[in-house]
């Protein structure tokens, strides 16, 4: 008996031993990034060298090292070797490498932007950034005819990996995959696969396409806020998601190659403090180097406090419908298949279980992978869900695009506020477009859910609040084209008080859902007052939030903001 309970012992001891011992990606997030003379990278083999023992661990473990915008860097590390760093001096957070998750023309017009009023003679020196999935650099809305050189202040690069290439409207493109890990549909080059980054791009700044639908549905002419700006993929994201090793990278690099605006239109699935969360880190360093970031709220909605992206000097962008929808005749969906009235018998799905791999009508009846007996539903419409009556057939019918006089509604979907974290700043900023918009798509992506769906599109129209971010992040542009000396606060401002006054009555959560109201672009550009803030605002903002790390975030700039160095705690 004592034996036994020496072997347990002994056993759990070296369990918890290998536990403690296994290593994973981390980020030790340092906050400003070193001047002078300082050897970032001497630093950094020291610290590492110091924990793991030796110089070729520390080789071996380094993933990334964060210089060119903010101080840190990415390695492989042990439980015990985590909490080591977590003590050290200057070291404001050690963050594990989680996966974030993206949050997947009518609207331009919709919002009074027309044509008419795009592309200024400045846009050309503005450069639009995007974390994202890639990009389809061939598609029609990239095109650079009439396209000079990149403007003189980009710093940037282009990875040509696989025949992946960058011009005149394309400038940049990088590609980060800290884990190491490819799918077969993934490229491993900034082209995008998923579909999702080339979206957004078109989005923010697309070129005018015209004649461009999805199957005949929403023809007419596709383009971004901006069409004239300059674009700079980073692909952080691929089929898993997004790692945040991957996404700092980005942020790091964005900043330094030199872009305007940055639209990240991704986010985390819990709340984080501000200084744990790689996008609220990224977006803090990009404010205090003059760029504005645009971020997607989520599509956690409505369920209250889901709101992702709520950092102050970031811009969150709920998602609201426009005056155009696409129906059939039992609701709302988007289908270009047409059987011309042909009738096809209807089986409900619980009436189909396949037995032989486990299923039963419960799991069936929602029609869920591998639940539906083959035999049963061949040649059949299968209903999900709900029970059918005897004999019954079906058929289905080709969507219509029909006028929405309700428009704008933020949708059931989008995320919805407070602000989990400080609650008396409000969030969301506003809303924008972000149903059923039409713009460039991979043609190696289905433009459906179904992943056996064979059919390839140039453009596709999708919903979430990943599309209403871009539509911020255009706005933006266009903002920075007209007045290129302003804040990215001075830009936050005049998309929020010029933004259209929403009806709560068709809202409940009033401006938890929508914020200041719906986004209104020509208005932004004249707003008459600008409410300006600067980095020492927002560092007195998270000093009497109780941030006592603050004095490692931006020690180099408290004192010429003349902001005391001693932290501040409740």
């Amino acid at each position: 008996m004592i034996l036994s309970l020496l072997y347990l012992f002994l056993l759990s001891a070296f369990v918890l031993h290998c536990h403690c011992q296994q290593k994973e990606v981390h980020v030790v997030y340092m906050g400003e990034r070193l001047h002078g003379d300082v050897s970032v990278a001497a630093t950094r083999h020291s610290m590492l060298e110091g924990v793991l023992g030796s110089h070729s661990s520390a080789k071996e473990s380094l993933i990334y090292s964060y210089g060119r915008s903010f101080n840190g860097f990415a390695a492989k590390l042990s439980e015990n070797e985590v909490a080591r760093f977590s003590d050290m001096e200057g070291v404001v957070s050690v963050l594990p490498n989680t996966i974030l998750k993206l949050h997947t023309t009518r609207s331009w017009d919709f919002m009074g932007f027309v044509s008419n009023h795009v592309g200024g003679s400045q846009e050309g020196d503005v450069i639009v950034g995007l974390l994202d999935t890639g990009i389809w650099p061939e598609s029609d809305s990239f095109g650079d005819e009439d396209f000079g050189p990149p403007p003189a202040k980009w710093n940037g690069r282009c990875q040509t990996d696989n025949n992946f290439t960058c011009k005149n409207k394309i400038i940049g493109a990088r590609y980060y995959i800290s884990m190491d890990f490819y799918d077969i549909t993934d490229f491993k080059s900034p082209r995008d696969s998923e579909g999702h980054g080339t979206h957004t791009a078109s989005t923010a700044a697309g070129r005018e396409v015209a004649g461009v639908s999805y199957f005949g549905l929403a023809e007419g002419i596709a383009r971004g806020g901006a069409p004239k700006a300059r674009i700079a993929m980073y692909k952080v994201c691929w089929s898993y998601g997004c790692a945040l090793t991957d996404i700092l990278a980005a942020f790091d690099d964005a900043i330094a190659d030199g872009v305007d605006i940055l639209s990240v239109s991704l986010g985390s699935d819990w709340q984080l403090q501000y200084f744990e969360d790689p996008i609220a880190i990224g977006s803090f360093h990009a404010m205090k180097n003059g760029i504005l970031t645009s971020n997607s709220a989520g599509n956690s909605g409505p369920w209250p406090l889901t709101v992702s992206n709520y950092s102050p000097w970031s811009l969150t962008v709920a998602a609201s419908t426009i005056d155009r929808k696409f129906v059939c005749q039992v609701g709302t969906a988007i289908n270009n298949f047409d059987l011309n009235g042909t009738s096809f018998p209807l089986i409900w799905g619980g009436d189909a279980a396949n037995f032989s791999a486990g299923a039963n009508s419960e799991t069936s009846r929602y029609c869920l992978p591998g639940s539906l007996n083959s035999y049963k539903v061949e040649g059949k419409i299968v209903l999900c869900d709900t029970p059918l009556g005897c004999n019954p057939i079906a058929t289905i019918l080709v969507g219509e695009t029909w006028k929405d006089i309700m428009a704008p509604t933020v949708v059931s979907f989008s995320s919805r506020g407070p602000n989990p974290i400080t609650p008396d700043i409000l969030k969301h900023d506003l809303t924008a477009p972000g149903t059923d918009i039409l713009a460039a798509w991979s043609p190696v992506s289905p433009p459906s859910i179904y992943w056996k769906d064979t059919r390839s599109v140039n453009y596709n129209i999708i919903s979430g609040t990943s599309m209403s971010c871009p539509h911020v992040s255009g706005a933006a542009a266009y903002i920075k084209a007209t007045n290129p000396t302003w804040s990215p606060a001075a830009i936050k401002s005049p998309l929020m008080t010029t933004a259209y006054i929403m009806d709560p009555r068709k809202h409940e959560d009033a401006k938890f859902a929508y914020g200041s109201g719906h986004i209104n672009p020509i208005k932004a550009v004249n707003p008459g007052l600008v409410f300006d803030a600067s980095e020492a605002d927002y560092i007195d903002f998270l000093c009497k939030q109780g941030y006592n790390t603050i004095v490692f975030v931006t020690a180099p700039s408290l004192a010429e903001h003349g902001i005391s160095t001693t932290p501040h705690s409740h």
